[in-house]
């Protein structure tokens, strides 16, 4: 079947000149050049957030110590945690957003937009006021050491003070991606990123701080680049425009992005989930190896966003298509996102790799650290063709608003394997190796479900 132009259907927020550049026409001509452009600077935008949040670790690991270091790394997946499920939630917002402007629904594209942003603010209140009492309850669930445990409590009671900007952050700039505006967000953080480092080293190396120091840096940070990114929509000059006088809370809408974005974040926090369970083994390892995990993480999740950049590529390509009825070119996508992520996540993991000692030595120049972290990498990299696969796949799915397949699938074949992995493999090991090797199981055969699922529901839209 040839693919179908999309006449009549062209982008609401494309135009040829002016502020729309930044818009990205999904509905109609060549594709991988569109997705490169889409999906380049959100890779930058998570890469170089990482970076900041890398210069947490890295200041507190020169100027405080290897327990500071180790305090705030072991606060990772919880932090993870809660990250996920709001990405995942704004990518229920992302996916409503970018069908109503494949179907042309002026009206709804509004309703949307100032759901989403009332949304944010509530929720992110919230999980602040929730993550505040159970701080303390998840610290000890991850066997945090007694030494670290004050730094790693205090750090994370400073951290929830930002939950309302970070949730509305995210829902902001899914906003901005839904028509295909990703440089925008990307500017945005560069800015807060820059205030966060230079916070990190004025707070910690002047004021005399330690974790805390890092900790009102990132929140002052994800201040900033929510309050910037809020002011710009009060000025788009497109639907997606923020108009405080009109905005209403519309429990149609309301209920149609949860029913995407909760099962979205509830794979994401699957995921967390797992890896809490696989840090509390870490843990059980030393400071040490806490240590060179941490660095590790911040190293290898470079890779990671650079992936997870095509898998949002594909479920905004793919939701404004579906709004448009362009059953083929949504398949298209999905196929063209994952040669795409192949060729640009390989490259990216045999560098790092190759230059792994320098990179891991950035965060702490113990040879042991950065030898066990190199084991870390190894075995993560190993597994990202698995992961590739079945995250773009996820997200091609999404598109279509379906949401909770991919969730169920990494709910028992992630979180229950790794779980039972760390209960009876490492349990009987006992070392890094044995742990780290759960990776690529999980990982191996959450691609296998989902992917037969996807096969089975393009067919199944093939011949309806």
């Amino acid at each position: 079947m040839k693919e179908r132009r999309c006449k009549g259907r062209r982008s609401l927020f494309y135009r040829g000149e002016g502020r729309m550049k930044r818009e990205i026409d999904m509905l109609n001509g060549s594709l991988w050049d569109k997705i490169l452009v889409f999906s380049l600077p959100l890779a930058v935008t998570g890469i170089l957030q990482q970076v900041f949040n890398a210069a947490d670790i890295a200041v507190v690991g020169r100027f405080v110590g290897e327990n500071a270091m180790a305090a705030v790394g072991s606060n990772g997946p919880l932090v993870g945690l809660m990250i996920n499920l709001f990405i995942g939630i704004s990518l229920g917002t992302n996916v409503v957003i970018a069908q109503y402007i494949g179907h042309g629904d002026r009206e709804r594209i509004r309703k949307a937009v100032s759901t989403s942003i009332i949304a944010a603010l509530v929720g992110g209140i919230l999980f602040l006021a929730g993550g505040e009492c159970i701080a303390v309850w998840m610290l000890k669930l991850l066997a945090v050491p007694e030494e670290i445990f004050d730094w790693t409590l205090l750090y994370i009671r400073i951290y929830f003070l930002g939950m309302p900007v970070i949730f509305l952050y995210n829902v902001e700039a899914a906003i901005f991606r839904s028509r295909g505006d990703t440089r925008t967000p990307m500017i945005v953080l560069i800015i807060a990123g820059v205030i966060n480092v230079g916070l990190n080293l004025f707070l910690v190396c002047v004021a005399g701080m330690t974790v805390e120091g890092v900790a009102i840096a990132t929140v002052v940070s994800n201040l900033i680049s929510a309050a910037i990114l809020f002011i710009l929509l009060l000025r788009s000059p497109d639907d997606l425009r923020i108009d405080l006088k009109d905005m209403r809370f519309d429990w149609r809408e309301f209920i149609r992005i949860l029913k995407i974005g909760v099962p979205s974040g509830i794979q994401g926090m699957v995921f967390s989930i797992s890896n809490l369970c696989i840090q509390s083994g870490i843990n059980s390892l030393g400071a040490t190896v806490m240590a060179a995990s941490a660095a590790a993480v911040n190293i290898e999740i470079v890779a990671f966003y650079l992936l997870n950049s095509f898998t949002q590529a594909c479920t905004t390509f793919v939701g404004q298509n579906f709004g448009a009825k362009n059953i083929p070119r949504c398949r298209k996508v999905w196929k063209d996102c994952i040669l795409l992520a192949i060729l640009f996540t390989a490259a990216c993991c045999v560098t790092i790799l190759v230059f792994s000692r320098p990179l891991l030595g950035l965060f702490n120049k113990n040879p042991e650290v950065i030898e066990l972290g190199r084991i870390r990498l190894f075995y993560l990299y190993s597994a990202y063709l698995f992961s590739l696969l079945a995250d773009i796949t996820s997200g091609y799915l999404r598109g279509f608003g379906k949401s909770m397949t991919p969730a169920l699938a990494t709910l028992f074949s992630v979180c229950g394997v790794r779980i039972v992995w760390v209960y009876t493999v490492f349990r009987q090991f006992g070392t890094f190796e044995s742990l780290l090797l759960t990776y690529p199981v999980s990982l191996g055969l959450n691609a296998l479900v989902i992917g037969v699922f996807a096969l089975m529901f393009s067919r199944r839209q093939e011949y309806s």
